[in-house]
Parts: structure tokens; sequence; C-alpha cells
């Protein structure tokens, strides 16, 4: 320590003008030239590094805001979002119960008509049978006249002789001539 304070209380000694040399005391100079340099730098670099500590603090405080706005958009985003998600899941529930109710209408309506189409299958194929049934009922009562008029016919050309048919044809001319005078 004593050197440090010698070689400042030498600093105040200058010798004399005429000689020169170099001081060999490390510590000393070395402080010296510390003090100079940082004097220096204070003075020359104090605005320089004011500078560039003030665009860092702007900068900085720029992305803070920037990222405030974007933060604050994002969430508006998210707001709207959300609300654009709760209108789609009403608008969905809607959705699937009208359909869920439009299918059940559908599905009763077909049941209906089914229904309608069977009673009218049904009514057709009654119709149909009774149709049938008619139709065979009058083959068979046609069969039956027709086999009763030759049995008749036959039995009829069998027992009727010339004579038998001569009184037929008479006592017939006998009936219509009585009914003619009932009506004249």
């Amino acid at each position: 320590m004593k050197n440090v304070t010698d070689s400042f209380v030498s600093l105040g000694h200058w010798p004399s003008a005429g000689s020169f040399g170099f001081n060999t005391d490390i510590l000393a100079t070395n402080l010296i030239n510390l003090s100079v340099v940082l004097g220096v730098l204070l003075f020359f670099g104090k605005g320089v590094l004011s500078d560039l500590l003030d665009n860092r603090k702007q900068r900085i405080l720029n992305t803070i805001r920037n990222s405030e706005e974007l933060r604050e958009g994002a969430i508006e985003q998210l707001e709207k979002a959300r609300a654009r998600l709760r209108k789609v899941e009403i608008e969905a529930d809607e959705f699937r119960v009208n359909g869920y109710s439009e299918i059940e209408r559908e599905k009763l309506n077909l049941i209906d008509s089914t229904y309608k189409t069977l009673e009218q299958l049904e009514n057709y194929k009654n119709e149909t049978i009774n149709f049938e049934q008619q139709k065979a009922s009058n083959q068979v009562r046609q069969r039956v006249f027709q086999q009763a008029l030759q049995g008749a016919l036959g039995t009829l050309n069998s027992c009727l002789n010339n004579e038998l048919h001569l009184r037929t044809i008479s006592a017939n001319i006998g009936i219509l001539a009585a009914m003619k005078q009932i009506t004249d």
C-alpha cells in the first residue's frame, strides 16, 4: 500500500525537465492508464452507450407492447372462436334434434304409407278373389244350366212324339187366345 501512496506522491514531484525514463512501477502506471482510459471512455462513450441502451430499451418496450397487442388480439380471436363454437354447437344440437324428429316423422309417414299400401293390396286381393269366385260361380251356373237344358231337351225329344207335340201347340194357342180375350 505504501507503494501506491508513494507513486501518487511522486506524481506531484516531477523530475527535472531534462530526464526522461520509464516508470517501472507497474501498479502505479496501470492505475493511471486505467483511469485515463476509463475517463476517455466515459467522456466519449457515454453518449454512444446511452444511445445503445436507449435503443435497446425502446426495442424491448416495443416488443413488450407488440406482445401485449398480439396477446389481446389472440384473446379476442379466442373469444370469437369460442362464441362461434358455442353457436355451432347450438346449431348442431338443433339440427340433431330436428334431424331426429324429422327421421321419426319420416319413419311414421313410411309406416303409415306402408299400412295404406298393404290395405289397398289386401282390398285388391279381396276384390280379385270375389271377382274370380263370381266368375267361377257364373261358369258353374252356366255349365249346370247348359247340362240341365241339354238334359231337358234330350228328355223332351225322346218323350215327345208328333201327337203330343200337336196337342201342346193347340193348348198353348188356346191359352194365348184366352189371354187375348181377357185383355180386350
